[in-house]
């Protein structure tokens, strides 16, 4: 019987073969399809989503393990529908979504999905910095596809994901017969002959002792035709399929996106050149793509020419329905699912909420919230613009512009979505063991000056930032509270670093407006992270005077670019610095208490912080900021 099509998957238990009618045990069952998923994070850092059938119905199992490409959460991956208020990733490629549509045409298989995501959205970067990667994703490979009792294996990835399957492919002297189907959807960058990834494609495709019969003897293998294509016929199910398309002239910004070596066009002639020394390729056109073709099917090879010279990198894997037609292609599946090329094949199939990790979900913002505003005064008529307010400061000297970003954000020239607060509910265990349960309100973004329309994120000192909190009922977050708004954010960013004049107001002008680059479309008032580093609160800071506490800017994946630090002197000040004030307001357990006292309680205080007690009047004492 013909083994049919695979797919990719990291799983770290063992499935029962027996057919399941609830969900696994550590699964949790999801809202909107008859599907249970599971959440790892391993001890690398690699995060690992399981999907499967709530109910299995066939003896034969597919396990998909697909790797994430650069800069894409696996939250991101796997789709959802549209939203002002979601990043544009989520929908792109739908891999959940096209999953789902291939499991409604399967039949007599049951479809597993894992998908694994590097530490730091990136693979290369987790190979490059990782010590004994290779060996980390071959054991993964290697357990999964024991643990889990699957019957064939999928390998699939896009852009920097190819890396993860290169990664294996280096760590292991040769594939094994679990793996049906490696699927590269413009993720073949990093290619080489030298590391013999050619050789092993290849000894894999059509057998290893065959591979060596070829090179020692190509006449004798002539010779001995009948037996060679038996063999070949014996191992006709694995498949290797590599779309891409030509990227070298592709530009964004007016930039080349690739360097003169770089890119899935030249990767994928590397290859062909390097098959072509053994096997015979057909060339010939398949719709927008120029297809190659060898071992009667199993090498497949979609190249877009991209005459317009347009960026088709993640067109190819979801407008273009990429993932089906690459995990189907030689099966009976393959004229079922709809067209590659598009239109998507999967539309009602994508889910209408992202999915969401329960060990990341530390804070939430709860819709039985009271409004919680801060009592700035009304904005004055003739108050500057931001962009007004940054050409006055722009040639002032430190001190002359921090007076004047003072003088300023007392007088109430603050953006009106700043006054409206957003509530974020958490909850922690005290130290006697007791639940409590907290909703405090923070400002939506950072502080500004200027109106909705037209305002400047003015970076400010720790004494600044003090004197705005007196006067106006407030408080400095710490670093647990930075955590806690960048999981419970509305609108997450990827971090946008400079390297040049940190500390001039002409940076801050240019780092604010990447941000509103980076907001565009996006309505004021949603709860923003991933922009910059938080000035802080800590018990630090009583060891350390006349410093400032800096703390955060996440990566997608929740990682703080910036650990506590607290080694700036406390009048510096860079484009990266800054203050999202939050109420002395806070509601604990049903009662409405100080945020202060909360944090010097030594029972509520794990609410707020994660170094124990706070006492912020004692901080600013210790610290001398500005004295």
């Amino acid at each position: 019987m013909r083994r049919s099509w695979m797919t990719v998957v990291l799983l770290l238990i063992a499935v029962p073969m027996a057919s399941a009618q609830s969900p696994l045990s550590g699964f949790e069952k999801t809202a909107q399809f008859d599907e249970q998923v599971r959440w790892t994070r391993l001890e690398s850092g690699v995060r690992v989503f399981v999907n499967a059938p709530v109910n299995w119905k066939h003896s034969r199992r597919v396990l998909v393990i697909y790797a994430t490409p650069n800069g894409n959460t696996i939250e991101q991956t796997l789709g959802c529908a549209a939203s002002k208020e979601l990043d544009w990733r989520f929908d792109i490629q739908h891999f959940a979504a096209q999953i789902r549509r291939l499991r409604e045409i399967a039949s007599g298989q049951d479809i597993v999905l894992a998908v694994v995501q590097a530490p730091q959205l990136s693979w290369p970067t987790f190979r490059r910095e990782q010590v004994g990667a290779g060996t980390i994703i071959r054991e993964l490979v290697e357990s999964l596809t024991k643990e889990f009792a699957a019957d064939s294996v999928v390998l699939s990835c896009h852009s920097g994901g190819g890396s993860f399957l290169f990664g294996y492919l280096n760590a292991v002297e040769s594939l094994p017969a679990s793996l049906e189907q490696i699927v590269f959807l413009d993720a073949n960058y990093s290619y080489s002959d030298e590391d013999r990834h050619g050789d092993k494609l290849l000894a894999w495709l059509h057998g290893d002792k065959l591979l060596a019969w070829l090179h020692g003897d190509k006449l004798l293998a002539w010779l001995h035709g009948d037996k060679l294509l038996a063999w070949l016929h014996g191992d006709a199910a694995r498949r290797l399929v590599i779309v891409a398309y030509d990227d070298r002239a592709i530009t964004l910004n007016g930039k080349k996106v690739v360097g003169p070596d770089g890119g899935t066009f030249r990767a994928s002639q590397r290859m062909l050149t390097r098959f072509r020394c053994d096997i015979e390729l057909t060339e010939r056109d398949a719709g927008p793509f120029r297809q190659m073709s060898g071992l009667n099917g199993q090498i497949q090879f979609f190249i877009h020419p991209n005459p317009d010279n347009k960026i088709l990198h993640t067109a190819l894997v979801g407008e273009m329905n990429g993932l089906l037609h690459g995990l189907t292609l030689g099966t009976d599946l393959a004229d079922k699912w709809g067209q590659f090329g598009g239109p998507r094949a999967y539309t009602k199939w994508v889910q209408t909420q992202p999915f969401v990790d329960p060990s990341a979900v530390r804070a939430t913002i709860p819709a039985d919230a009271p409004e919680v505003r801060v009592a700035f005064p009304d904005r004055p008529a003739d108050a500057p613009t931001g962009t007004r307010f940054q050409q006055q400061i722009a040639e002032l000297p430190r001190d002359l512009r921090e007076a004047a970003i003072l003088r300023e954000l007392l007088s109430g020239n603050v953006p009106e979505f700043l006054r409206r607060l957003k509530p974020i509910r958490v909850d922690a265990i005290d130290d006697v063991g007791a639940k409590h349960v907290a909703t405090y309100f923070v400002m939506a973004d950072y502080l500004a000056v200027g109106t909705d329309d037209d305002f400047f994120r003015v970076p400010i000192t720790p004494q600044t930032a003090m004197t705005m909190a007196d006067k106006f009922d407030a408080s400095l977050i710490t670093a647990k509270i930075s955590d806690d708004v960048f999981a419970a954010a509305q609108v997450k960013l990827d971090p946008k670093p400079l390297t040049k004049d940190r500390d001039a107001a002409a940076t801050f002008w240019q780092h604010h407006q990447s941000i509103e680059e980076q907001l565009r479309g996006k309505p004021r008032g949603l709860l923003v992270a991933g922009i910059k580093k938080d000035v802080v609160l800590t018990n630090r800071l009583k060891e350390k005077p006349h410093k400032v506490a800096i703390y955060g800017w996440h990566y997608p994946d929740g990682r703080p670019i910036q650990s506590l630090y607290v080694g700036h002197v406390d009048w510096y000040v860079d484009y990266s610095h800054g203050v999202r004030l939050m109420s002395q307001q806070i509601i604990v357990d049903g009662r409405s208490l100080k945020v202060s006292d909360v944090l010097k309680d030594s029972h509520l205080c794990p609410l707020l912080s994660s170094e124990g007690p706070i006492d912020a009047a004692e901080i600013v004492r210790a610290a001398s900021w500005g004295q």
